[in-house]
């Protein structure tokens, strides 16, 4: 800012521009406080189904959001611009006092053109007029007003430039719609900025050669600014893709006792995490730079990185980036797609990423946990996947280039990346878990809080898929997904509990296919109790709210425990490919209830006598000899079947419980509470063990 602008600046059109943002920002608060409490809350609410319950709420959703937003960006630029106004008019009045000072011992500043100035006698004392009596000054004077008026031009400059760069900025966060991005002042977010400039320069300037105390420095800066909208961004394009990537590469190449991998061991799993979030946030952005950095970053993903002791793919390095945060949808997608295409062109399992090019020195990317080194970029992907469960459920669903769903879950063969090979396979739990995320919309099902959300029409194609697929697999059934297996269908509970109890095999989903991925999950004792109590959830969730036809309700929950019994029947008995049966069968029950919170209905106004209810047919069904599997059990379907009454009974009376009304009444015969519900719930559970021996080729 020159001299002329700050000495007669008006600011009488910023000062307008400020009380109309504030007028913005009052009346988009009353906007955002009527779109969620009254437009969104309504819709929650709402008992909707079918379309409604999936595009109508999201959409009320997404405005509600919009309307959250457009508050916070207006009330960021009202903030930015009264921050800037009330600077600049400190600075005006700074400079007029220096002035004044200066014209009191004679002496004044002159522009000189080009945005510079020059100090200069206010009256040269040969012109002075007779009698005048002229102030001395020195040449410290002269350096003094020269310095001070340097030095108010400077800070005035920077107010007003960063303002500029602050605004542009929360602009090209959002191309449609608003930023979430909030300041309460210019100097914080104009400090975000340079902070991220700082910490990109230090990483390409440096990369792992920084000092312990700049990397220490670096991860505590990403600490403070991992959830800073503008420091995300600036962070990342500065930069760059391939910066990023290198610099992962170099970082956890470890060739010298001195290396940051080695000297900084203790701060990596930090670090690994905050430059995570950071890059996970900035994807959230909707600039043309940040759109342009996910598409060279997808590029540069599928190239070789030379370390000092290896070569390692891109994918590697970024995946292991993935493990926290939530990614931008379309970012993952595209990154997704890329990376099945190319395990596909490597042509597993001939060329694992564990080997080939890296050889038996590729390094560790992976310093978050010691489950995993880091060299399987499915591990990381897919964790990022289940922290985003929308772009998740994309990708189960697509079908080009590739079938994602098949390759993940069906074709892909997985390696052991672990220190030890006794545990789990970590890319496959991952997928277990992204695979859950999918069907259900929901990335962490233990998370304090969650409860059931209404499925879209996605989600409901991405849990078809996925038990088609991991049925094909038969005995080859990963270990990992068993639990999440179980839950999804605990998710989807409305729709299995149809299926299995379906006589005809008509409900929507593949009888088959529920019987064959029901076996392999009964082939754990825990994993079979999960899903046996998540059928629970659904058995009681059909008896509370079938009221036309109160007896259909019983007789369905009598055929699905006979489907789920000849499921654990065919897995404890199967001695076709010898005892595939996992050791738990062997050991006592260590099962614990784990709630029905993702289940349908399982809160909620009925929430708790659901709950109480599964808590009752639970305890029955543990003390069933049915599950007391041991090395002399029969294998007699009979005796199998004979001994698992006391879930029977539990649920009878249950529904007895909910329809008492209905059974005494005398038009209602053969449903009296001592006998009747136990003869019609026990035939049921025969119908369903027999359908169930039919679809499984016993019979």
């Amino acid at each position: 800012m020159d001299l002329e602008t700050l000495r007669h600046g008006n600011f009488a059109q910023l000062n307008e521009a400020i009380t109309a943002w504030k007028g913005v920002v009052d009346k988009l608060k009353a906007l955002e406080t009527d779109a969620r409490d009254d437009l969104k809350a309504k819709a929650d609410k709402a008992n909707w189904a079918g379309l409604n319950a999936s595009v109508s709420r999201e959409f009320i959703t997404k405005t509600a959001g919009e309307f959250s937003d457009a508050h916070t960006q207006a009330t960021t630029i009202h903030n930015v611009l009264k921050d800037t106004r009330d600077e600049l008019v400190e600075y005006k009045t700074e400079l007029n006092q220096a002035l004044e000072r200066g014209r009191k011992k004679n002496i004044t500043v002159v522009p000189t053109g080009n945005g510079g100035f020059t100090v200069t006698m206010v009256v040269h004392p040969d012109r002075a007029a007779k009698g005048t009596q002229v102030a001395d000054h020195s040449q410290q004077d002269v350096d003094h007003l020269r310095d001070d008026v340097q030095r108010i031009l400077n800070r005035a400059t920077e107010s007003d430039s960063s303002a500029a760069k602050v605004l542009k900025a929360i602009a090209e966060q959002a191309e449609v719609g608003f930023s979430g991005a909030q300041y309460k002042d210019r100097d914080s977010a104009a400090d975000a900025l340079k902070k991220a400039e700082e910490a990109a320069k230090l990483i390409k300037e440096k990369g792992d050669e920084m000092t312990p105390a700049e990397f220490q420095k670096l991860n505590s800066t990403l600490g403070a600014y991992k959830n800073d909208p503008l420091f995300q961004e600036k962070f990342a394009t500065t930069l760059g893709p391939k910066g990023v990537l290198e610099f992962w590469a170099d970082l956890t190449e470890v060739s010298s006792p001195n290396d940051l991998a080695r000297t900084q061991l203790n701060q990596l799993g930090d670090f690994q995490k905050n430059l995570g979030l950071t890059l996970a946030g900035a994807t959230q952005s909707d600039s043309p730079a940040m759109r342009a950095w996910e598409n060279d970053m997808v590029k540069l993903a599928g190239e070789r990185y030379q370390t000092r002791g290896s070569q390692v793919w891109g994918f590697q390095l970024m995946s292991n980036l993935m493990r926290v945060g939530d990614y931008d949808d379309k970012f993952l997608n595209k990154y997704g797609n890329a990376l099945v295409e190319t395990e596909k062109k490597m042509k597993l399992p001939g060329n694992f990423w564990s080997g080939g090019v890296g050889g038996p020195n590729m390094p560790k990317m992976n310093f978050m946990s010691d489950e995993d080194f880091g060299r399987d970029p499915m591990t990381g992907f897919m964790t990022a996947l289940a922290n985003s469960p929308d772009a998740s459920t994309e990708f189960f669903n697509a079908k080009e280039p590739q079938d994602n769903a098949a390759w993940v879950l069906k074709e892909r063969t997985s390696f052991d990346d672990t220190p030890l090979d006794d545990g789990p396979n970590p890319a496959l739990d991952a997928t277990g878990k992204a695979m859950f995320a999918a069907v259900s919309g929901v990335s962490d099902p233990g998370a304090e809080g969650v409860k059931f959300q209404e499925h879209t029409p996605e989600q409901t194609e991405a849990m078809k898929r996925s038990l088609a697929f991991l049925a094909q697999t038969e005995n080859d059934f990963p270990a990992e997904m068993r639990d999440d297996m179980a839950r999804a269908m605990g998710n989807h509970g409305e729709a299995v509990h149809k299926s299995m109890s379906d006589p005809l095999g008509s409900k929507g989903l593949d009888s088959g296919q529920l019987m064959e991925v029901s076996k392999q999950i009964s082939r754990n004792k825990d994993s079979y109790g999960l899903l046996n109590e998540q059928m629970n959830f659904a058995i009681l969730a059909d008896i509370h709210t079938e009221k036309a036809n109160p007896e259909d309700s019983l007789s369905k929950a009598g055929r699905t425990v006979g489907f789920l019994e000849e499921a654990r029947y065919q897995a404890t008995n199967d001695k076709k490919d010898g005892d595939l049966t996992d050791a738990t069968w062997k050991k006592t029950w260590t099962y614990h209830l784990v709630g029905g919170a993702l289940t349908p209905l399982g809160g909620g106004v009925i929430g708790d006598p659901l709950q109480r209810g599964v808590d009752a047919i639970t305890t029955a069904w543990l003390q069933d000899k049915s599950n007391e599997i041991n090395d002399t059990a029969k294998a007699e379907h009979k005796e199998t079947y004979a001994s698992r009454n006391g879930q029977l009974r539990a649920i009878a009376d249950e529904w007895y419980k909910v329809n008492s009304e209905w059974a005494e009444d005398p038009t209602h015969e053969g449903y009296s509470k001592d006998h009747g519900v136990y003869d019609s719930i026990g035939a049921s559970a025969n119908d369903g063990n027999k359908k169930a021996e039919g679809v499984v080729g016993d019979q």
